[in-house]
């Protein structure tokens, strides 16, 4: 059997990288939507990211930011008040920087000797 997601969205919030038992977990609620005519529909979608993956989200993105996440399926169950609760997540096995480079280097050391050159420029840049 398949379970394989891939979504680009963005983070409802900021990442709070937890430890658990040693190791580190980051649950995020990443969020997407789509837009016919009017009807605009959102949907929001609770990950969870272990280990370096984790660590990895929590140093290089926050509220608002684009990412793109692989991952799979996962079913939680546990038990309140006697009853059996549930709700399926997402477990991130992959993440990747998308949208706007500004957006996703300013955790980056910058020199102020280099310029950022916009994406709309001829092939050929003149230089002085």
């Amino acid at each position: 059997m398949v379970n394989k997601v891939i979504f680009q969205g963005r983070l409802t919030r900021d990442v709070e990288v937890k430890d658990i038992n040693g190791f580190k977990v980051a649950e995020i609620t990443i969020a997407w939507s789509e837009k016919y005519k009017e009807t605009e529909t959102k949907c929001f979608l609770r990950c969870k990211a272990w280990r370096s993956t984790a660590e990895f989200i929590g140093q290089y993105f926050k509220k608002g930011q684009e990412i793109c996440i692989e991952g799979h399926l996962v079913t939680e169950e546990w038990e309140k008040d006697g009853q059996k609760q549930s709700k399926t997540i997402c477990t991130i096995d992959k993440v990747h920087f998308c949208g706007s480079k500004t957006t996703n280097t300013e955790n980056a050391t910058t020199n102020n000797d280099f310029i950022n050159v916009p994406d709309d420029v001829p092939d050929e840049i003149p230089f002085k």
